[in-house]
């Protein structure tokens, strides 16, 4: 029997561009896979697949290289990265679009916009439509459209018996159940194309207000008490900067007009004393852009963690923020965190594996640093931050993973947990698509 040879654009350690090839958006965990392999068409992961099974060598999947704990490396094995796939097919009538897995969110939202549309996804746009989707997906249009993963119609996958499958409502309805917000990572299987429902937009307006250090307590409760509430068409978020950098900022989307979103800031504008608020109408790409920060596209060293808030937090618990602002280890460290109900809401809670439908808001903590002697302190910053706020929030989400997360299966999951497993093993069963924090089958589970 012949034996299965690597197609694509390969990349080894010998290579030039290696160095490039096999780093991730965060440095601080530096992996050095043996080979990687840029898929550009599905024969060339049907082939990367088989050529990992008859040589028993580890592999790892990868689209946008977002994932925070770069679970989608490996030193020594072999990364299939599908972000050379990247075909946009939309069709106009029936207002779907189909997406192949390696493209990113930026070039999604510039295709859309050239036929007026627009799905639900993220801000940055280096991110991989892919990862994003099977994790949930939250965003700047989240409260009037869902998860991006809510608008997902069907997904084609390669599965671990080296076949091209499709996933829909009707057609192995159990796997897409499992891929709307439980595939992070790869659970199941190496996704090749996404189709999505799209949305009619057009002209969006936008808004930022800014106050100083100590209005951070008075804002944010102004901001949590009214973000999640307010009208389902405006989705907002706040960062909390460290009191080094000396700001808080709330910032949102709103589909309507300049005049209807001043109105609905005023639980905002009136509080504190704002050292710089605006509001503008603008074509719906101009504020993707606005919203997508330069920096997070740009490698670094970075540790990233989260949670879910399911009840406005207490005093006690904004002050604690600000504590641990107050004693960041350095100006870069933030808390951010993004309304949600809305849409997002009126889903119940197993209707797909994205478990956390109830939370009002979603909650991440952030640090970034120069200088790799600098790492503990972060990471030890962030996770001490998690560890003192977990009285008040809920479980994290899946796209903001921990590795320090002891039970991260119920952090994730929640009660969805249990069934993920099912799927798991029945389209996966010798746990084929491993990482660590996968969602493991149920034989040989300990």
């Amino acid at each position: 029997m012949e034996r299965t040879k690597l197609t694509g654009r390969i990349v080894t350690p010998d290579d030039k561009e290696y160095e490039r090839a096999r780093i991730n958006n965060n440095l601080s965990i530096s992996k050095f896979p043996s080979k990687i392999v840029f898929c550009q068409k599905t024969e060339d992961i049907l082939n990367a697949l088989r050529w990992a099974k008859e040589n028993k060598v580890p592999f790892r999947l990868r689209s946008g290289r977002h994932s925070y704990e770069n679970f989608s490396l490996i030193t020594g094995g072999l990364v299939i990265d599908v972000s050379e796939m990247n075909k946009i097919l939309i069709n106009s009538k029936k207002m779907t679009a189909k997406i192949e897995a390696g493209a990113n969110l930026g070039k999604v939202y510039n295709k859309l916009w050239k036929y007026g549309m627009t799905i639900p996804a993220g801000t940055e746009s280096s991110v991989g439509i892919v990862g994003l989707t099977l994790g949930g997906g939250i965003g700047m249009l989240s409260r009037p459209f869902g998860l991006t993963s809510d608008n997902l119609i069907e997904i084609e996958m390669v599965s671990a018996n080296g076949e091209l499958i499709k996933a829909n409502k009707s057609e192995n309805s159990d796997l897409f159940w499992a891929c709307c917000g439980g595939g992070g990572g790869g659970n199941f299987g190496i996704i090749t194309s996404l189709t999505f429902r799209l949305h009619a937009i057009s002209n969006v307006s936008i808004f930022s207000i800014s106050w100083e250090w100590e209005d951070l307590e008075a804002a944010f409760r102004a901001w949590q008490d009214w973000a999640p509430h307010t009208d389902e068409r405006l989705t907002s978020q706040i960062e909390l900067k460290s009191k080094k950098a000396n700001e808080i900022i709330a910032q949102g989307v709103f589909i309507g007009s300049s005049i209807k979103l001043k109105k609905l800031l005023r639980p905002l504008t009136t509080i504190g004393s704002p050292k710089n608020a605006w509001v503008k109408e603008v074509p719906y790409i101009r504020a993707v852009k606005f919203f997508d920060v330069p920096s997070g596209n740009q490698p670094a060293l970075r540790k990233r963690s989260g949670s879910f808030i399911e009840k406005p937090l207490p005093p006690q618990a904004i002050l604690m923020m600000k504590q641990f602002l107050a004693n960041a280890p350095n100006s870069n460290s933030s808390i951010w965190h993004q309304s949600l109900g809305g849409a997002v809401g009126r889903v119940a809670s197993d209707d797909s594996a994205y478990y956390y439908r109830k939370a009002i808001t979603a909650q991440e903590y952030i640090a970034t640093w120069e200088n790799r002697d600098e790492e503990k302190q972060n990471i030890s910053w962030i996770e001490a931050l998690r560890k003192e706020l977990s009285p008040y929030t809920a479980g994290d989400y899946v796209n903001f993973p921990d590795r320090y997360i002891k039970d991260w299966p119920k952090a994730y999951y929640g009660d969805n947990f249990r069934r993920l497993r099912e799927v798991k093993t029945k389209y996966d069963p010798f746990n084929l698509f491993y990482f660590l924090q996968s969602i493991p089958p149920y034989k040989g589970w300990f």
